[in-house]
């Protein structure tokens, strides 16, 4: 499959909030209209992907609710056009006694939006992995694991499938682009997945930001899905060591307060700003919704 997407665009997504709470990251938006807000806000800075994790407002704890989602989705594309994605619960943590224990429980916001054409990418991560930040190992703390059994992996994929939603994978460790490539490639009329390669410097998973990693990455995703999109994230981390090498290798790029180490005094808005400016400075140019959704066309078309 030949890599289509135009040459001269790249793309910005951001991640508005993630799980952690304002304990972990004081500045991420907790409230529907502060995250309509900043989604908005990075729209019109050159986001053109928006992802988000809606709330309990009252508790501070995530709470995945079809109907928040929709509200957040609607709030953000009545003033931009955007790709506007949420998340799914954590499983297995054993950090609350409301994970959903089925597949269908998991994922049933998801299906909801699909049915009712409200998002067009889903968080779908084809694999397991430890949760361990490096400032707590030390005193014993191994943090907790994020699991996604493979009957997770394979219900996200048939709403995919069935609603015509782009899975965006996280590849918190290489395995999971073969896990994801072939899982993919099982269920007909999957739309080509986004693959996010995570980086981290706060937790003691997959790679840090450096190239080494990225090359690996790049190396592996060349075998089992070649031409498939990619783009760099990560959790705990800052990516722009990575950044320039990710544009000229025509990678695009995913910042945000789900994705900053914690406790930074930086804004949604700034971390879009930079990336524009860097994105610029590189001589290309942030693409638009329109122009994402055409490139992912005919990537579709070209597999």
């Amino acid at each position: 499959m030949a890599t289509t997407i135009e040459p001269k665009r790249r793309w910005i997504e951001v991640a508005l909030n993630g799980p952690w709470g304002p304990t972990l990251q004081p500045g991420a938006p907790i409230t529907i209209e502060s995250i309509v807000e900043e989604g908005i806000a990075a729209a019109k800075a050159g986001a053109s992907i928006v992802h988000f994790h809606a709330y309990d407002e009252n508790a501070g704890k995530q709470k995945d609710d079809w109907q928040l989602y929709a509200r957040i989705i609607e709030g953000i594309r009545s003033q931009a056009d955007v790709i506007a994605y949420p998340t799914i619960p954590l499983a297995g943590s054993g950090l609350g006694s409301d994970e959903p224990l089925t597949a269908q429980d998991r994922l049933h916001h998801i299906d909801e939006l699909g049915r009712r054409g409200l998002i067009e990418w889903a968080v779908c991560d084809p694999g397991t992995v430890n949760f361990c930040r490096f400032d707590r190992i030390a005193a014993g703390d191994l943090g907790f694991i994020y699991l996604n059994p493979g009957d997770h992996i394979r219900e996200g994929l048939k709403i995919a499938a069935a609603h015509r939603i782009r899975p965006s994978f996280a590849i918190y460790e290489p395995g999971f682009s073969r896990l994801g490539a072939a899982a993919a490639a099982a269920i007909k009329n999957v739309p080509t997945p986004i693959y996010r390669f995570m980086f981290s410097d706060e937790f003691a998973w997959g790679f840090p930001p450096r190239s080494f990693g990225l090359t690996a990455h790049l190396a592996l995703l060349s075998e089992v899905a070649p031409g498939a999109p990619w783009m760099i994230a990560g959790l705990g981390v800052d990516v722009g060591p990575l950044v320039e090498e990710t544009l000229e290798r025509g990678g695009h790029v995913r910042v945000g307060l789900e994705d900053a180490r914690f406790g930074t005094d930086r804004t949604n808005l700034n971390l879009v700003e930079e990336a524009a400016v860097r994105i610029r400075t590189m001589g290309y140019e942030p693409a638009t919704a329109a122009e994402i959704r055409e490139a992912l066309r005919l990537v579709d078309a070209a597999s």
